[in-house]
């Protein structure tokens, strides 16, 4: 009886040890704890500076779904919401991020075909895609705002809606708010 007691006190003490196992996960890009396949805690996301020094660019803690850090960027101005149908251009103190950075929006980024038809016809260049980031982090209204043709505005739009709705709202005054949002695609021909 009592080997019974003292394994099943034995038990109890290693079973709340596998129940939190947690896993560093470290990358270029990123690191942070895992738990059960998912990001728990504050992570932080890397960029790399053109001398090549790796940056925090955020701190996000994916278990408050919290931003606590952020690099500042270059001073943009926004379309910001003000209220139904009213849009002012303005600079805003946090812009919309994407949760890990341009490193993990390029996983999704990096899913751009270059339509043969603009191959052929050599189209080359960048389309402009806008949509709008409303404050619960949710992209919508997707339109191309600068296009080059021969199927490449298609593809930029589909990408573009492909990407997840893992954004981080702009900040305003304290506030959230809806801002439109403008993403680069650049299509370019190889150089042989």
């Amino acid at each position: 009886m009592k080997k019974l007691v003292l394994s099943l006190l034995l038990l109890l003490l290693l079973l709340p040890l596998g129940v939190r196992a947690q896993k560093l996960r470290k990358t270029n890009w990123e690191s942070g704890m895992m738990e059960k396949g998912k990001k728990v805690g504050e992570w932080e996301y890397y960029a790399y500076t053109r001398d090549g020094r790796q940056v925090v660019v955020q701190r996000y803690d994916h278990t408050t779904q919290k931003l606590t850090y952020f690099r500042p960027v270059d001073d943009i101005m926004y379309s910001v919401q003000q209220g139904p149908d009213k849009w002012v251009r303005s600079r805003v103190e946090q812009p919309p991020l994407f949760i890990g950075g341009d490193a993990a929006l390029a996983v999704f980024t990096s899913k751009l075909t270059y339509p043969q038809n603009a191959q052929d016809r050599k189209i080359q260049g960048k389309v402009i895609v806008e949509f709008t980031v409303d404050t619960l982090g949710r992209a919508s209204n997707h339109k191309v705002l600068m296009g080059i043709g021969g199927g490449c505005d298609e593809e930029a739009l589909r990408t573009s809606k492909e990407i997840p709705n893992q954004w981080i709202p702009a900040r305003k005054d304290g506030h959230a708010v809806a801002v439109v949002y403008e993403m680069p695609f650049t299509f370019r021909l190889r150089q042989e």
